[in-house]
Protein backbone atom coordinates (compact mmCIF):
# COMPACT_ATOMS: atom_id res chain seq x y z
CA UNK A 1 0.00 0.00 0.00
CA UNK A 2 1.34 3.44 -1.19
CA UNK A 3 1.87 6.01 2.05
CA UNK A 4 0.05 8.52 2.65
CA UNK A 5 0.33 12.49 1.66
CA UNK A 6 1.76 14.02 5.28
CA UNK A 7 -0.18 17.39 4.60
CA UNK A 8 -0.64 20.64 6.74
CA UNK A 9 -4.02 22.34 6.93
CA UNK A 10 -4.11 25.98 7.27
CA UNK A 11 -7.44 27.51 6.72
CA UNK A 12 -10.14 29.70 7.87
CA UNK A 13 -13.28 27.91 8.82
CA UNK A 14 -15.30 28.52 7.02
CA UNK A 15 -18.06 26.41 6.00
CA UNK A 16 -16.20 25.19 3.18
CA UNK A 17 -12.84 25.16 4.86
CA UNK A 18 -14.97 22.61 7.46
CA UNK A 19 -15.94 20.33 4.49
CA UNK A 20 -12.69 20.30 3.08
CA UNK A 21 -11.18 19.09 6.26
CA UNK A 22 -13.51 16.63 6.92
CA UNK A 23 -12.79 15.34 3.40
CA UNK A 24 -9.14 15.80 4.39
CA UNK A 25 -9.78 13.54 7.53
CA UNK A 26 -11.51 10.81 6.08
CA UNK A 27 -9.60 10.10 3.01
CA UNK A 28 -6.91 7.47 3.46
CA UNK A 29 -4.41 8.74 1.34
CA UNK A 30 -3.54 12.06 3.59
CA UNK A 31 -1.92 12.29 6.55
CA UNK A 32 -2.87 15.48 8.68
CA UNK A 33 0.57 15.82 10.45
CA UNK A 34 -0.59 19.64 11.63
CA UNK A 35 -3.89 22.41 11.60
CA UNK A 36 -2.93 25.92 11.68
CA UNK A 37 -5.67 29.39 11.51
CA UNK A 38 -5.54 32.20 9.39
CA UNK A 39 -7.24 35.55 9.67
CA UNK A 40 -9.93 35.78 6.65
CA UNK A 41 -13.61 34.18 6.77
CA UNK A 42 -13.42 36.03 10.35
CA UNK A 43 -10.95 37.36 12.64
CA UNK A 44 -7.90 35.29 13.95
CA UNK A 45 -9.53 34.38 17.27
CA UNK A 46 -12.46 33.51 15.53
CA UNK A 47 -11.36 31.40 12.83
CA UNK A 48 -8.98 29.82 15.55
CA UNK A 49 -11.55 28.77 17.77
CA UNK A 50 -14.11 27.30 14.14
CA UNK A 51 -10.77 25.10 13.82
CA UNK A 52 -10.55 23.79 16.91
CA UNK A 53 -14.10 23.06 17.38
CA UNK A 54 -14.04 21.78 13.88
CA UNK A 55 -11.06 19.25 14.80
CA UNK A 56 -12.34 18.21 17.78
CA UNK A 57 -15.88 17.73 16.09
CA UNK A 58 -13.75 15.64 13.42
CA UNK A 59 -11.57 13.67 15.56
CA UNK A 60 -8.45 15.19 13.88
CA UNK A 61 -5.83 14.49 16.25
CA UNK A 62 -3.03 17.28 15.64
CA UNK A 63 -1.06 20.13 16.46
CA UNK A 64 -2.72 23.22 16.61
CA UNK A 65 -1.50 26.47 16.23
CA UNK A 66 -2.62 30.03 15.55
CA UNK A 67 -1.59 32.69 12.63
CA UNK A 68 -1.50 36.22 12.37
CA UNK A 69 -4.06 38.95 13.30
CA UNK A 70 -3.48 40.32 10.33
CA UNK A 71 -2.34 40.48 6.48
CA UNK A 72 1.36 41.19 5.62
CA UNK A 73 0.74 44.36 4.89
CA UNK A 74 -2.80 46.40 5.29
CA UNK A 75 -5.66 45.76 7.34
CA UNK A 76 -7.94 42.72 7.73
CA UNK A 77 -10.60 41.68 5.37
CA UNK A 78 -13.46 39.28 6.79
CA UNK A 79 -16.70 37.78 5.15
CA UNK A 80 -19.46 38.18 7.70
CA UNK A 81 -21.89 38.41 5.36
CA UNK A 82 -21.30 34.82 4.01
CA UNK A 83 -19.68 32.72 6.89
CA UNK A 84 -22.04 34.50 9.85
CA UNK A 85 -21.07 36.56 12.86
CA UNK A 86 -19.18 33.30 14.21
CA UNK A 87 -17.31 32.61 10.72
CA UNK A 88 -19.27 29.53 11.17
CA UNK A 89 -22.85 29.91 11.77
CA UNK A 90 -25.45 26.75 11.70
CA UNK A 91 -25.63 23.84 13.53
CA UNK A 92 -24.07 23.44 17.21
CA UNK A 93 -20.92 22.47 17.73
CA UNK A 94 -18.62 20.78 20.53
CA UNK A 95 -16.36 22.98 22.49
CA UNK A 96 -12.70 22.83 21.33
CA UNK A 97 -11.11 19.71 23.35
CA UNK A 98 -7.83 21.51 23.67
CA UNK A 99 -5.87 24.57 23.03
CA UNK A 100 -3.91 25.94 20.81
CA UNK A 101 0.30 25.44 21.20
CA UNK A 102 2.12 28.16 22.26
CA UNK A 103 3.69 28.70 19.06
CA UNK A 104 2.78 30.55 15.88
CA UNK A 105 1.18 29.14 12.83
CA UNK A 106 4.53 29.81 11.14
CA UNK A 107 7.01 27.87 13.95
CA UNK A 108 4.56 24.90 14.30
CA UNK A 109 4.29 24.56 10.15
CA UNK A 110 8.11 24.80 10.09
CA UNK A 111 8.78 22.37 12.96
CA UNK A 112 6.18 20.32 11.43
CA UNK A 113 8.14 19.98 8.16
CA UNK A 114 11.87 20.20 9.45
CA UNK A 115 10.59 16.77 11.74
CA UNK A 116 9.14 15.15 9.09
CA UNK A 117 11.12 11.97 7.05
CA UNK A 118 9.07 13.14 3.97
CA UNK A 119 8.03 16.24 1.79
CA UNK A 120 5.10 17.73 3.28
CA UNK A 121 2.28 19.20 1.30
CA UNK A 122 0.51 22.06 2.23
CA UNK A 123 -2.87 22.65 1.85
CA UNK A 124 -4.09 26.57 2.16
CA UNK A 125 -7.96 27.29 1.84
CA UNK A 126 -7.57 30.96 3.68
CA UNK A 127 -6.04 33.83 3.13
CA UNK A 128 -1.80 32.73 2.21
CA UNK A 129 -0.41 34.84 5.13
CA UNK A 130 1.23 31.92 7.19
CA UNK A 131 2.28 30.35 3.49
CA UNK A 132 3.95 33.40 2.44
CA UNK A 133 5.49 34.12 5.77
CA UNK A 134 6.79 30.44 6.20
CA UNK A 135 8.21 30.72 2.94
CA UNK A 136 10.27 34.19 3.64
CA UNK A 137 11.52 32.95 6.87
CA UNK A 138 12.15 29.78 6.62
CA UNK A 139 13.34 29.23 2.56
CA UNK A 140 15.66 26.61 4.00
CA UNK A 141 12.56 24.35 4.00
CA UNK A 142 11.45 24.93 0.45
CA UNK A 143 12.96 21.29 -0.48
CA UNK A 144 11.10 19.77 2.23
CA UNK A 145 7.91 20.70 0.87
CA UNK A 146 6.16 18.73 -1.87
CA UNK A 147 3.75 21.27 -3.02
CA UNK A 148 1.18 23.64 -2.35
CA UNK A 149 -2.70 23.00 -3.12
CA UNK A 150 -4.45 26.20 -2.33
CA UNK A 151 -8.06 27.61 -2.94
CA UNK A 152 -7.88 31.19 -4.11
CA UNK A 153 -7.88 33.54 -6.96
CA UNK A 154 -9.64 33.18 -10.32
CA UNK A 155 -7.93 33.43 -13.94
CA UNK A 156 -11.40 35.46 -15.40
CA UNK A 157 -12.40 37.22 -12.57
CA UNK A 158 -12.92 37.77 -8.78
CA UNK A 159 -15.61 37.40 -6.45
CA UNK A 160 -14.62 40.04 -3.95
CA UNK A 161 -13.56 42.58 -6.24
CA UNK A 162 -14.25 42.49 -10.29
CA UNK A 163 -10.90 41.48 -10.52
CA UNK A 164 -9.73 39.86 -7.25
CA UNK A 165 -11.24 36.53 -5.30
CA UNK A 166 -11.16 37.18 -1.93
CA UNK A 167 -8.32 34.59 -0.60
CA UNK A 168 -6.05 36.26 -2.68
CA UNK A 169 -7.21 39.94 -1.94
CA UNK A 170 -7.03 39.58 1.67
CA UNK A 171 -3.38 39.37 1.41
CA UNK A 172 -1.81 39.37 -2.13
CA UNK A 173 2.19 40.45 -0.71
CA UNK A 174 1.47 37.15 0.73
CA UNK A 175 0.31 35.05 -2.48
CA UNK A 176 2.95 36.80 -3.99
CA UNK A 177 5.89 35.11 -2.22
CA UNK A 178 3.85 31.78 -3.13
CA UNK A 179 3.42 32.17 -6.80
CA UNK A 180 7.27 33.24 -7.15
CA UNK A 181 8.40 30.59 -4.85
CA UNK A 182 9.35 28.29 -7.15
CA UNK A 183 7.42 25.01 -5.41
CA UNK A 184 4.75 23.20 -7.32
CA UNK A 185 1.71 24.74 -6.84
CA UNK A 186 -1.79 23.73 -7.46
CA UNK A 187 -4.54 26.69 -7.62
CA UNK A 188 -8.33 25.98 -6.90
CA UNK A 189 -9.94 29.34 -7.93
CA UNK A 190 -12.70 30.78 -8.71
CA UNK A 191 -12.61 28.96 -12.71
CA UNK A 192 -13.59 25.88 -10.86
CA UNK A 193 -14.69 26.10 -7.42
CA UNK A 194 -18.06 27.71 -8.78
CA UNK A 195 -18.51 24.67 -10.78
CA UNK A 196 -18.24 22.68 -7.64
CA UNK A 197 -21.82 23.19 -6.96
CA UNK A 198 -23.60 21.33 -4.08
CA UNK A 199 -27.13 21.26 -4.75
CA UNK A 200 -30.27 20.87 -2.52
CA UNK A 201 -30.69 17.48 -3.45
CA UNK A 202 -26.86 16.51 -2.82
CA UNK A 203 -27.69 17.88 0.94
CA UNK A 204 -30.44 16.04 1.25
CA UNK A 205 -28.43 12.51 -0.07
CA UNK A 206 -25.51 13.68 2.53
CA UNK A 207 -28.19 14.22 5.49
CA UNK A 208 -29.70 10.66 4.70
CA UNK A 209 -26.55 9.12 5.77
CA UNK A 210 -27.86 9.58 9.49
CA UNK A 211 -24.23 9.75 11.31
CA UNK A 212 -23.81 12.79 13.49
CA UNK A 213 -21.14 14.12 11.32
CA UNK A 214 -22.97 13.99 7.86
CA UNK A 215 -25.54 15.38 9.76
CA UNK A 216 -23.33 18.64 11.00
CA UNK A 217 -22.24 18.51 6.86
CA UNK A 218 -25.50 19.12 5.20
CA UNK A 219 -26.59 21.51 7.95
CA UNK A 220 -23.21 23.57 6.94
CA UNK A 221 -24.53 23.45 3.29
CA UNK A 222 -28.01 24.87 4.31
CA UNK A 223 -26.69 27.61 6.21
CA UNK A 224 -24.13 28.46 3.47
CA UNK A 225 -26.61 27.90 0.83
CA UNK A 226 -28.47 30.67 2.15
CA UNK A 227 -26.09 33.24 1.04
CA UNK A 228 -25.85 31.71 -2.21
CA UNK A 229 -29.15 31.27 -3.24
CA UNK A 230 -29.84 35.16 -2.25
CA UNK A 231 -27.59 36.17 -5.43
CA UNK A 232 -28.74 33.85 -7.70
CA UNK A 233 -27.01 30.48 -7.32
CA UNK A 234 -28.55 27.31 -7.85
CA UNK A 235 -26.15 25.57 -5.17
CA UNK A 236 -23.75 26.08 -2.80
CA UNK A 237 -19.86 26.42 -3.91
CA UNK A 238 -17.91 24.43 -1.72
CA UNK A 239 -14.97 26.12 -2.72
CA UNK A 240 -12.25 25.20 -0.41
CA UNK A 241 -12.85 21.21 -0.78
CA UNK A 242 -11.75 21.25 -4.32
CA UNK A 243 -8.23 22.06 -2.88
CA UNK A 244 -8.43 19.01 -1.27
CA UNK A 245 -9.85 16.96 -3.80
CA UNK A 246 -6.89 18.11 -6.13
CA UNK A 247 -4.79 15.71 -3.90
CA UNK A 248 -6.91 12.62 -3.81
CA UNK A 249 -9.07 12.78 -7.02
CA UNK A 250 -7.55 14.67 -9.27
CA UNK A 251 -9.13 12.22 -12.66
CA UNK A 252 -12.23 14.04 -11.56
CA UNK A 253 -10.28 17.69 -12.55
CA UNK A 254 -9.22 19.33 -15.71
CA UNK A 255 -6.17 21.30 -15.14
CA UNK A 256 -4.17 23.29 -17.08
CA UNK A 257 -0.48 24.73 -16.73
CA UNK A 258 0.05 28.63 -16.69
CA UNK A 259 2.28 31.18 -15.66
CA UNK A 260 0.16 33.23 -13.00
CA UNK A 261 1.28 36.44 -11.34
CA UNK A 262 -0.16 38.08 -8.25
CA UNK A 263 -1.27 41.90 -8.73
CA UNK A 264 -0.21 43.60 -5.56
CA UNK A 265 -1.22 46.89 -6.79
CA UNK A 266 -3.82 49.35 -8.65
CA UNK A 267 -6.67 50.97 -7.74
CA UNK A 268 -9.21 48.14 -9.53
CA UNK A 269 -6.95 45.03 -9.93
CA UNK A 270 -5.29 44.58 -6.44
CA UNK A 271 -5.40 40.84 -5.57
CA UNK A 272 -5.70 39.65 -9.44
CA UNK A 273 -4.20 36.68 -10.17
CA UNK A 274 -2.93 37.38 -13.76
CA UNK A 275 -2.64 33.88 -15.77
CA UNK A 276 -0.18 34.53 -19.14
CA UNK A 277 -2.68 32.40 -21.33
CA UNK A 278 -0.71 33.28 -24.15
CA UNK A 279 2.59 32.99 -23.36
CA UNK A 280 3.40 37.17 -23.85
CA UNK A 281 6.11 36.61 -20.99
CA UNK A 282 8.02 33.69 -21.86
CA UNK A 283 8.24 32.21 -18.76
CA UNK A 284 7.37 28.57 -17.35
CA UNK A 285 4.08 27.71 -15.91
CA UNK A 286 4.53 28.09 -12.52
CA UNK A 287 0.72 27.31 -11.33
CA UNK A 288 -1.30 23.78 -11.78
CA UNK A 289 -4.30 26.01 -12.45
CA UNK A 290 -7.56 23.31 -11.91
CA UNK A 291 -10.42 24.81 -14.49
CA UNK A 292 -13.01 22.14 -14.72
CA UNK A 293 -14.56 19.57 -12.04
CA UNK A 294 -16.37 16.30 -12.95
CA UNK A 295 -19.69 17.58 -10.38
CA UNK A 296 -21.00 14.18 -9.56
CA UNK A 297 -17.90 12.95 -9.06
CA UNK A 298 -17.23 15.93 -6.58
CA UNK A 299 -20.06 15.01 -5.05
CA UNK A 300 -19.73 11.00 -4.59
CA UNK A 301 -16.95 12.16 -3.30
CA UNK A 302 -17.99 14.58 -0.44
CA UNK A 303 -20.63 11.91 -0.10
CA UNK A 304 -18.32 9.09 0.55
CA UNK A 305 -16.59 11.27 3.24
CA UNK A 306 -19.19 11.89 5.05
CA UNK A 307 -20.35 7.88 5.38
CA UNK A 308 -16.98 7.24 6.28
CA UNK A 309 -17.56 8.88 9.69
CA UNK A 310 -20.93 6.50 9.97
CA UNK A 311 -18.45 2.97 9.49
CA UNK A 312 -15.72 4.62 11.96
CA UNK A 313 -18.62 4.78 14.76
CA UNK A 314 -20.13 1.35 13.98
Amino acid sequence: MTSRIPIILDGDPGHDDAIAWMLAKANDKLEILACTSVSGNQSIEKTSYNARRVMTLLGIDAPFAMGRERPLFGEPVHAGNIHGDTGLDGPALPEPAFEALPLSAVELMAKTITDSSEPVTIVATGPLTNVGALLILHPELKPKIAQISIMGGGLDHGNWTPAAEFNILVDPEAADVVFKSGLSLTMAGLDVTLKALVFPEDFERIRALGNPIATVVAEWLDFFYGFHRSIGYAGAPVHDAVAVAALVKPEILTIKEYFVQIETSGDFCRGATIADHYGFNGQQPNTHAVVGIDREGFIDLLAEAAAWYGKEQA
